[in-house]
């Protein structure tokens, strides 16, 4: 099996393995004062450190979610709760993932104005965000890698110039596709609140965090037992934040070295694709390393995919959150529909190879020659 969808889900490591079956042994509730509640709450205190730091983050200013999708609603919706009443106004990117776009149309629904601001010629520019961003705004949000084509967002700039002319402004970056593939601290992103993933980083599924900035205020909306400081009741799911935790720490001692070999992978799958004729490549140059979006002209991505698939391929059309919808996002960057209708997205890990690649390019070539065209 060759897979290449990392961004969409990745293969749980096997430090994150040991330390789910370390903490259903452990199985005390974190919230008991005997024994074994006490075992389980050190787990889940090791592991908000751990990701504490990898972010320069106190560990009180991270809170554990059931996914980043959980993180990004929290964050936009908490924002429109705290500030809604007096500022009506929420500025994002046209490309964010539906974690964010889908809650900012329920406040659009009653009666929020939403700015989306587009790339132009297929770039975002800082000087864009800032103009939209008026008195009225409680919150901006940004990813920091575009989770379809890898390209790169303004967030550091963008927040630090609007933090230093809107001090209340709320800033928010869906950090799901950078998160442990490039170095940031929360000081150096201007970010008021972080989302961040688990899945996407060797963890298993249902595993998030949101990073809220100490002093930043977002209601409680999850009530009950007060856990996670009163902000989201209910017990914690120790197995899974133990396996985070693992997860951050073993790629936090390598991020450099991973980083190096994806990069190479990215490098290597770029000049392959440009020999063929007939492919198209929608990344930019300075995208993550870690996605390489491309279109084979002429070849629905969904045929393509399953194509593949039969050689045990795995890649993705798009987002894995789309389910095979028509994308909005490689609109917004300019590519024509008949691209985005054969585009296909190459998502890496360090575990991936060289030799992998070869047979993906190999495989590509058999599809022109096998496969009728549209």
């Amino acid at each position: 099996m060759i897979y290449f969808d990392n961004a969409a889900t990745t293969k749980p490591s096997e430090s994150v393995i040991k330390a789910v079956n370390d903490s259903l042994c452990e199985f005390g509730n974190p919230s008991s004062l005997h024994k074994l509640g006490l075992a389980a709450s050190q787990r889940v205190a090791v592991s908000r450190k751990i990701i504490a730091a990898s972010l320069g983050a106190l560990p009180e200013e991270i809170f554990f979610t059931s996914g980043a999708t959980e993180s990004d609603n929290t964050a936009i919706f908490g924002a429109a709760n705290s500030l809604g009443k007096r500022k009506k106004r929420i500025v994002v990117s046209s490309v964010e993932h539906p974690a964010v776009s889908e809650p900012c149309r329920q406040l659009e629904a009653k009666g929020f104005e939403v700015i989306r601001v587009s790339p132009r010629d297929g770039v975002f520019y800082p000087e864009d965000f800032i103009e939209a961003v008026n008195d009225n705004t409680c919150i901006i949000s940004m990813m920091f890698f575009n989770n379809e084509t890898g390209a790169r967002l303004p967030v550091a700039e963008t927040f630090r110039r609007l933090k230093k002319k809107y001090p209340d402004l709320l800033t928010h970056c869906d950090h799901v596709q950078g998160f442990m593939k490039e170095r940031i601290k929360v000081k150096t992103l201007f970010a008021d609140l972080i989302s961040v993933s688990g899945h996407k980083l060797h963890a298993p599924k249902g595993i998030g965090a949101l990073y809220i900035k100490k002093g930043i205020h977002i209601p409680s909306f999850i009530y009950g037992g007060g856990q996670e400081s009163g902000f989201r009741s209910g017990t914690e799911s120790v197995p899974l934040i133990s396996a985070f935790g693992a997860s951050i720490e073993e790629l936090s001692n390598n991020m450099d070295s991973r980083v190096g070999i994806v990069t190479e992978l990215s490098e290597y799958l770029r000049e392959k694709l440009s020999q063929i004729e007939g492919v198209y490549i929608n990344s930019p140059a300075d995208a993550t390393p870690f996605i390489v979006s491309f279109a084979l002209k002429g070849y629905r991505s969904e045929i393509l995919l399953h194509y593949l698939e039969q050689r045990e391929i795995y890649v993705s059309s798009g987002s894995a959150c789309s389910k095979g919808k028509k994308s909005s996002v490689l609109s917004e960057f300019g590519i024509p529909d008949d691209l985005a209708d054969s585009t296909l997205r190459v998502s890496f890990s360090s575990e991936n190879t060289l030799s992998e690649i070869d047979e993906l390019i190999s495989a590509l070539v058999d599809a022109k020659q096998e496969l009728v065209s549209k």
